[in-house]
């Protein structure tokens, strides 16, 4: 499902989802749909990829690993490549599998944040020049399986990709914002709705 361009309004924000679940039901579906009505009630302007429904291909090509310095991306991707640089909210809803973001979503960074989008490596250079300045702000809409303290022992692999290495490609003030729902092998149906009732006052907050 890709959901056209919204504008209510004068929009204040630019806002990316990237949507990564290959279920139709359940808490991280229950999820995006809460986070996308909520935008959709606000006057961001609004861009969606539904990255199962797209039939998004993660597997970096043997072409893309060879020339991933050379600058853009395939026409396969030229859309994502857009709307990356054009947000300036950037949204992941997905869950954490194995401590880290699914292999769909993974595919997604490895591809779509490539040389001459999220960032450069000049002549002569040892360090990346990041070129996404236009992202100021990071969120996560993720679950977890395991309590809180489970996941800082292991070291939260997957809000460190986001928070450390994209962060870095991004506005040197870009701020991020990570609600996770932790614990959900538990199965605790009214702290779930909870934490879902609450996405809408997180994201009316967001893009207030």
């Amino acid at each position: 499902m890709r959901r056209p361009t919204w504008i209510g309004g004068a929009p204040s924000q630019r806002v990316l989802v990237i949507y990564c679940h290959p279920a139709a039901d359940g808490f991280i579906p229950a999820a995006f749909e809460r986070v996308a009505a909520a935008l959709d009630a606000s006057s961001a302007e609004v861009r969606i990829h539904d990255l199962y429904d797209e039939g998004f291909s993660p597997e970096l090509t043997a072409a893309e690993h060879r020339d991933h310095l050379s600058p853009g991306v395939s026409a396969e991707l030229a859309d994502h490549a857009r709307d990356l640089q054009w947000c300036d909210t950037l949204m992941l809803v997905y869950p954490t599998w194995w401590s880290g973001q699914p292999a769909m979503l993974k595919g997604w960074i490895d591809r779509v944040w490539a040389s001459g989008v999220a960032w450069e490596l000049p002549d002569g250079a040892n360090r990346l020049k990041p070129k996404l300045r236009n992202v100021r702000r990071l969120v996560a809409v993720t679950s977890h399986g395991s309590a809180k303290h489970m996941n800082v022992v292991q070291g939260e692999g997957g809000k460190r990709v986001l928070f450390r290495s994209l962060r870095a490609m991004c506005h040197p003030l870009t701020s991020c914002r990570w609600w996770a729902y932790y614990g959900i092998d538990a199965d605790d149906r009214a702290r779930q709705d909870r934490f879902l009732s609450g996405l809408r006052d997180r994201v009316a907050e967001l893009t207030g």
